[in-house]
């Protein structure tokens, strides 16, 4: 019999049910696969059904063109112990109860019955904002693969939450507004800067309640992959790897960027290809503020107000639940006809067709992790417009670091004036230059992490060679 480190790896991938997580674990799951390891790749029941509602055409397995292909994907799904049909946009804090105390019984019969068929399994990788994957992983004598779909920053933030507790930035009524300069890598970052969770003074909430043992949990990883690039982020990264063991594997995209063999998408997609060949070079702004974060009615006329003042032709998705699922028509009255010359506005889109279209020149964006990273890698620069978690850390990576980008408002509740004129200094030739020009050179950092040989790659090759042999030395089941 072939010995450990020559038989194929079998991974259970359990990614966190929000399309912004999943995706990046689809892409890993494909990476993984190609370099030989067999994934059995677990979604919740609600994913999936969404999923096919949009995409009728994948049945019940979304990797069965991939499997085609000659990659080891197999494909489960599970419940997250809501009902399928149950309102998650609508009912944030009741999905994420569920998350927290349900889910996890119903991925442990599921890893139980892999396990129990006789199915060698190596190891658990599952998304870092679970609470539960390291008992479940030791329960069936797994390694623990902690995957994290956002910067190193955020990951780092999150891991020092005693630091920034002592020092008063954290869980305190009146939390102190200095600078922080205490967190292991990090030079510098401003308390307005950290993720939303961070700066409420009530921590009591179901999302605190995950984001406290879920940092914990990870705590007993035996690895974190991280979709962030080395270069961008390795003061961060260094001093983590004093604490975890880090690797930095990204950017992840699907092998074809524009075109996936895997449906990932919530909502079905519309064509812009005809729209966008019709407009000149750089000329359009794409808007979408992501798949799953709410903008308030009010800032949302403000924008489209705004949008109308640029005289900017723009591509904006709007999803139905924008503003909320029982408000499905959000726009200020007249606002469709006296655009309709110089916008397209559909509820979803393919948005890496969109970012590498020529006609595309900037992204008003949420600034979600997976965003940032696809616009980096077409080349466009941002107009940032954080709504929550990450993203307002993610907004300073963009502006304040990297300088690829700008803020959309510098002061709430935003203006009409501020947004026409901050869309118009982005997109105009000459002050936006700078934005395309910084954003170019990101995107080398990002090339040259992804080049053979380059850090991307060894990463993942030294993880799946400590994974190994770790393997060796681990019993793999019970």
């Amino acid at each position: 019999m072939a010995d450990e480190s020559s038989q194929k790896s079998h991974a259970i991938f359990i990614p966190y049910p929000l399309q912004g997580h999943v995706i990046p674990s689809v892409n890993l799951a494909i990476k993984l696969a190609s370099k030989g390891f067999t994934i059995t790749f677990i979604n919740t029941h609600a994913v999936h059904h969404q999923t096919a509602k949009a995409h009728p055409d994948i049945g019940s397995d979304i990797f069965a063109k991939v499997r085609e292909s000659g990659l080891d994907i197999r494909y489960a799904t599970v419940s997250d112990g809501l009902p399928v049909e149950f309102d998650r946009s609508l009912n944030h804090d009741q999905f994420m109860a569920s998350l927290l105390h349900e889910f996890s019984a119903h991925v442990d019969e599921v890893v139980s019955r892999i396990v129990g068929s006789g199915e060698k399994v190596h190891c658990l990788i599952a998304d870092t904002f679970f609470v539960w994957p390291s008992k479940i992983a030791k329960k069936f004598g797994l390694l623990y693969v902690s995957y994290w779909t956002e910067p190193a920053l955020v990951f780092t933030l999150y891991y020092h939450l005693d630091l920034l507790r002592e020092n008063g930035h954290f869980g305190q009524k009146e939390c102190q507004e200095d600078t922080i300069k205490y967190i292991p890598g990090v030079e510098a970052v401003e308390p307005r800067d950290m993720m939303s969770y961070l700066q409420d003074t009530d921590t009591t909430s179901v999302c605190h309640q995950i984001i406290f043992n879920a940092f914990q949990d990870a705590k007993n990883a035996d690895f974190v992959l991280c979709n962030t690039v080395q270069d961008l982020e390795l003061g961060t990264i260094s001093a983590l790897h004093a604490k975890v063991p880090f690797y930095a594997i990204g950017p992840i995209f699907p092998p074809g960027f524009t075109k996936s063999n895997v449906a990932t998408s919530l909502w079905s997609e519309s064509d812009c290809s005809q729209w966008l060949d019709k407009k000149p070079h750089g000329s359009v702004l794409y808007a979408s503020f992501g798949s799953y974060a709410h903008v308030k009615k009010s800032e949302l006329i403000e924008i489209a107000k705004g949008l109308a003042l640029s005289k900017v032709s723009f591509l904006w998705v709007l999803r139905p639940d924008i503003v909320s699922s029982d408000d499905t028509d959000p726009l200020p009255v007249g606002f469709k006809e006296e655009v309709k010359d110089r916008s397209m506005i559909i509820p979803w889109c393919c948005q890496n067709a969109v970012l590498a279209h020529p006609a595309t020149g900037g992204f008003l964006t949420h600034c979600g992790w997976n965003s940032i990273l696809e616009s980096t890698w077409c080349g466009v620069p941002l107009l940032c417009f954080p709504l929550l978690t990450d993203q307002f850390t993610n907004r300073k990576l963009v502006v304040d670091d990297w300088k690829m980008g700008i803020n959309l408002s510098n002061k709430r509740p935003i203006t009409k004036e501020e947004v026409s004129d901050n869309v118009n200094c982005l997109m105009s030739w000459k002050s936006g230059d700078e934005y395309r020009v910084k954003v170019k050179e990101v995107r080398k950092s990002l090339e040259n992490a992804l080049a053979p040989n380059g850090s991307s790659g060894t990463n993942l090759d030294l993880f799946i060679k400590q994974l190994k042999a770790k393997c060796q030395i681990k019993p793999i089941s019970q």
